[in-house]
């Protein structure tokens, strides 16, 4: 590998690695946030916008 293919590589794997960091600190976002709606799927997500939904229209 030359010095160039070396550089690249390294831009690479940096961009690769913030994409990760950027990723786990969305899930960690993700994971606090499920906590303090005490939801634990995606189903009950779904199912509390949908009740919440509900009880909006009803209200209209």
């Amino acid at each position: 590998m030359n010095k160039h293919q070396d550089e690249s590589f390294e831009e690479d794997f940096d961009e690769e690695e913030y994409d990760d960091m950027e990723l786990l600190e969305r899930l960690e976002t993700l994971r606090e946030d499920m906590e303090e709606l005490n939801v634990r799927t995606l189903d009950d997500v779904i199912q509390q916008i949908k009740e919440l939904h509900q009880k909006l229209d009803a209200k209209a």
